[in-house]
């Protein structure tokens, strides 16, 4: 972990060199006062050499200053290598975030990931700017002083170093305590971001179902837990703060009892006496710091723990030997597929289908019957278990994911718009298209009308996750992005669901325009939407259990397409066998 922490360091080096040398400076210009001292009360004043004493505080005066500018260049340019490396942390660990497989982030919530990037990686930065400074400063100061306290007198300074021992066994034993008490402070507020990110998303339901009170109470939830942490990390740090402040105040004790009985058996003057009370802060300090460095230490380390964690997650790599994909015809083929989410249930089983290129196929069924998987297991969103799937005759395992991607247009129900203008959101299906092409996209999609009426036009913010845009609205703008991708296989997942009847129709003709040409699959609840696809596919259970065209599929007596059709559109009440055979079929 250490070597991954300091090679953040390779390229600011040079200045976080010049605040190691400045940060040393100022240490070293704070030993001149305990010297002159010793200098003065030696020499200056039993001799009456006022012109050395005044020259040696202009001297003095004129360091101060110089360290002032010192300080300034270490907490400004020390504080920025910091942010520097915290910067790179995070591009780091957002660039490893876009690789991650689809299960990662069906495991993690969005709240706890933000915290680990935003609240963890602060801790870092403060750590990567004092750590060094603390470390190698302090270290430096403690040898600096113990060398110089024994000119003065070598068996009060032993003495005095003879309490160090006490003060590390001090640290032992509270380290590991403060390590683990920090770690739950971590996680629980993780646990706080997570329920704030989503109570913050889902404000619009809170209200409409009037749930704030549920609302602040799982918030409270979280906030109790975070102060049970917090309680714990703060009791380990107390005990810490006050055994090792107790440790340095029996060095001031042992320097008065100690130097007094060496002043009087005559074993040292009265002005070496002083000056050794002065100049025994040189030691008390450094280690002072080392102590207050401890919390800082605890944070900055589990934090960048917390960041590894994520970082070392194994990202979706293309399978040895890959290659890229250049032109797609369509053709389809499953041959044996399986895959589950868990071992407890299977999705799909042994599922084989093969789609031609440019063919409609329609996918029905139940709900968690296993069509959306199917649907995600083709861009390899998810990996199969077992079975082969191919894309004109290639394993897609053998196809680099990047370029089958590419290849692949997406329509869901849920359609999701990033915080931004309805050009950058369009422009999402292909970053280097001209606006020509992004106004073609959206006439294809019908929504280039209601763009232009548009106060800002294509340069209208939409808001976050387009929440300025009507259901229909957002579903033709998704539309006009994958119109401008220009896939060669299209996935319509539940695409005009949620949508009312006049918005269905209208979105429809856009979806029919852009279903030309190319092989689509089209999952759908509302049969009505499906009834001129090329094939229907039933599935359920994770099994196909029907194929054909509509006529083929209704002429089955007691098929489960004729069944789940019938029950859609007949007028009568579901009947209890209805309801009998729907609990069957999930």
């Amino acid at each position: 972990m250490l070597k991954r922490f300091v090679a953040y360091y390779r390229p600011h080096i040079k200045m976080f060199t010049l605040d190691m040398i400045a940060s040393l400076f100022i240490y070293v210009i704070g030993m001149l006062y305990p010297i002159l001292t010793k200098r003065m009360l030696d020499d200056f004043v039993p001799n009456k050499e006022i012109r050395m004493l005044v020259i040696c505080g202009v001297v003095l005066l004129l360091l101060y200053l110089l360290r002032m500018y010192l300080r300034y260049f270490v907490q400004y340019w020390g504080h920025m290598v910091g942010v520097g490396m915290q910067a790179q942390m995070r591009t780091d660990l957002f660039r490893h975030l876009q690789r991650l497989p689809y299960t990662y982030f069906d495991n993690n919530e969005t709240g706890k990931i933000m915290s680990r990037m935003t609240n963890d990686l602060m801790e870092v930065s403060e750590l990567a700017h004092h750590g060094p400074e603390n470390l190698l400063i302090s270290g430096i100061m403690i040898v600096g002083s113990f060398a110089y306290l024994c000119t003065i007198s070598v068996p009060l300074t032993l003495i005095i170093f003879s309490c160090v021992p006490l003060l590390m066994v001090v640290t032992a034993v509270y380290r590991k305590r403060m390590t683990d008490a920090f770690a739950e402070t971590r996680k629980s507020m993780a646990v706080i971001n997570a329920a704030l990110e989503s109570s913050i998303s889902g404000i619009r339901v809170t209200k409409a179902f009037t749930n704030m009170r549920e609302e602040c109470e799982k918030f409270e939830a979280g906030n109790t837990q975070f102060i049970d942490a917090r309680r714990d990390s703060y009791n380990a740090m107390a005990k810490f703060h006050s055994g090792s402040s107790f440790v340095t105040d029996v060095f001031n004790v042992v320097i008065l009892i100690a130097g007094g009985i060496f002043l009087y058996m005559g074993r040292i003057s009265f002005a070496d006496y002083s000056t050794f009370i002065i100049s025994v802060n040189l030691f008390i300090n450094p280690v002072t710091t080392l102590i207050g460095f401890m919390e800082q230490y605890q944070n900055g380390v589990t934090g960048f723990k917390r960041f590894l964690e994520v970082l070392d997650e194994e990202p979706e790599e293309d399978a040895p030997g890959a290659a890229p994909i250049e032109r797609v015809r369509g053709d389809i083929t499953l041959v044996n597929v399986e895959f589950a989410y868990n071992e407890e249930k299977d999705v799909l089983r042994g599922v084989s289908l093969d789609i031609r290129a440019g063919q409609k196929i329609a996918l029905v069924g139940p709900s968690g019957g296993g069509k959306t998987t199917l649907c995600h297991l083709i861009p390899a969103f998810y990996k199969s278990e077992a079975g082969t799937i191919f894309i004109d005759g290639r394993d897609i395992r053998d196809i680099t994911l990047d370029s089958l991607r590419s290849h692949i247009g997406i329509v869901q129900q849920d359609v999701f718009l990033f915080n931004g203008t309805v050009r950058e959101n369009i422009l999402y299906g292909r970053p280097d298209a001209t606006q020509e092409e992004i106004e073609a996209a959206a006439v294809s999609a019908n929504i280039h009308e209601y763009i232009m009426s548009l106060p800002a036009g294509y340069d209208t913010e939409i808001g976050e996750r387009g929440v300025r845009l009507s259901g229909g609205q957002k579903q033709r703008l998704s539309i006009a992005r994958v119109f401008l991708k220009n896939p060669s296989i299209l996935i319509l997942d539940e695409a005009t669901s949620a949508l009312d009847n006049t918005t269905e129709i209208l979105i429809q003709q856009a979806l029919d325009a852009l279903c030309r040409g190319r092989t689509t699959l089209v999952v759908a609840h509302r049969l009505s939407t499906i009834k001129n696809a090329d094939e229907i596919v039933v599935i359920a259970g994770g099994r196909i259990e029907e194929r054909g065209s509509h006529d083929a599929l209704m002429a089955l007596e007691n098929g489960m397409y004729r069944k789940l059709y019938n029950l859609q559109f007949r007028d009568q009440e579901t009947t209890a066998a209805d309801v009998a055979f729907l609990q069957e079929a999930l």
